[in-house]
C-alpha cells in the first residue's frame, strides 16, 4: 500500500504539496496559482479530481494566495484555524471553510491528516503529518526552531519535507538588511541547513526512506550544498531537493517488512516530462 507524494513547488515565491492514494489526496497549502496547480499536476499525470481538501498551513502569501480559486472551481473544503483564516484577509466567500485543532486528527476518505504546532512568525502556525495505508509523509517548514512537536513527528514519517531555507554564512554574508537576517534566522523565522541536518542526523527514523529539501531561500542557500550536506548522514535515505521552480517527480512511499524485521520504503518516480535543472 503507498502514498503519492510530490512538491509542486516550495520556496518563498509559493509553495504547495500533494499527498494522495489511489483514491484521494490532499493539498498542504496552495500558495502558486490554480493555473500553474493544474500545469504541474497534469504533467506529472495526476488528477485534480482527486483532490478532496486543502489544507492551510499558516497566513503568509507563499501558501494561500492560490487558495480562493482553485477552492472554487474545484469546490474543495478549506481546513484553516480561525486565527489563521482572520490574518490571512483571503476572500473565501462560496468556498466551504472548516476550522480544526491542532492533534485532532481530520479524516478525509482514507487519508488521515493531523495538523500540530510550531514556532513561527505567523497567528497560528501548524505543520502536518498525513498517514494512509499505514504510511506517513510529514510536511516540517516555515519553522523557526525544531520544538518537541515537530521532534515527536518527525520520528514517525517514512518521508518528509523539511525544511531548509538557509546557510548560516550565506545568509549572514547577504545584502538582506540586519532587521531581516534576524528575523529569518530567530526561533520563529526559517530552519537553516545546519538545523535542519540536527534534526535529521539525531531524530530519522530507519525507516524513512526520503527527505524532500523544502523552501530553500533563492539568495542564501544552494540546493547543491543543502543536498551534499545531507547526503553525506543519508544512512539509506534518498535526499530530494524540492524546487522552488518546477514540480518534482511523484514518488511512490509504501512500507514492507523485510525478512530481518526492518521496514523498506520504495519509491516508484514517475516522470515529470522535460523539467528545468534545478540547479
Amino acid at each position: 500500500m503507498q502514498l503519492a507524494i510530490t512538491s509542486l513547488n516550495s520556496g518563498s515565491n509559493g509553495n504547495c504539496y500533494y499527498i494522495g492514494n489511489e483514491q484521494e489526496a490532499v493539498l498542504v497549502d496552495v500558495g502558486i496559482s490554480c493555473r500553474e496547480t493544474e500545469m504541474r499536476m497534469q504533467r506529472l499525470g495526476l488528477s485534480m479530481r482527486k483532490v478532496k481538501a486543502i489544507f492551510v498551513s499558516h497566513e503568509h502569501s507563499d501558501h494561500i494566495k492560490g487558495i480562493p480559486v482553485l477552492a472554487r472551481k474545484y469546490k474543495l473544503p478549506v481546513y484553516i484555524t480561525t486565527n489563521t483564516l482572520y490574518r490571512s484577509r483571503i476572500d473565501l466567500s462560496g468556498v466551504e471553510v472548516l476550522s480544526f485543532t491542532g492533534y485532532e486528527s481530520v479524516q478525509i476518505g482514507n487519508l488521515t491528516i493531523t495538523g500540530f504546532p510550531k514556532f513561527h512568525d505567523a497567528a497560528d502556525p501548524h505543520s502536518f503529518v498525513v498517514e494512509g495505508n499505514g504510511v506517513k509523509i510529514g510536511v516540517f517548514t516555515d519553522i523557526g526552531a525544531p520544538c518537541d512537536h515537530v521532534i515527536q513527528h518527525f520520528q514517525q514519517c517514512h518521508a518528509a519535507f523539511l525544511e531548509t531555507n538557509y546557510d548560516d554564512g550565506m545568509l549572514e554574508q547577504s545584502y538582506y538588511p540586519y532587521y531581516l537576517k534576524r528575523r529569518i534566522s530567530g526561533n520563529h523565522g526559517h530552519l537553516s541547513n545546519k538545523q535542519a541536518l540536527e534534526l535529521f542526523v539525531a531524530h530519522k527514523p530507519a525507516f524513512m526512506s526520503h527527505v524532500f529539501l523544502s523552501h530553500l531561500s533563492k539568495d542564501n542557500n544552494c540546493p547543491k550544498l543543502a543536498k551534499s550536506l545531507f547526503e553525506t548522514c543519508a544512512d539509506g535515505t534518498e535526499v530530494v531537493v524540492a524546487s522552488r521552480f518546477q514540480e518534482t517527480p511523484v514518488y511512490n512511499i509504501s512500507c514492507q517488512g523485510d525478512i530481518f524485521g526492518r521496514t523498506i520504503s520504495i519509491a516508484d518516480i514517475t516522470p515529470a516530462g522535460e523539467q528545468l535543472s534545478l540547479f
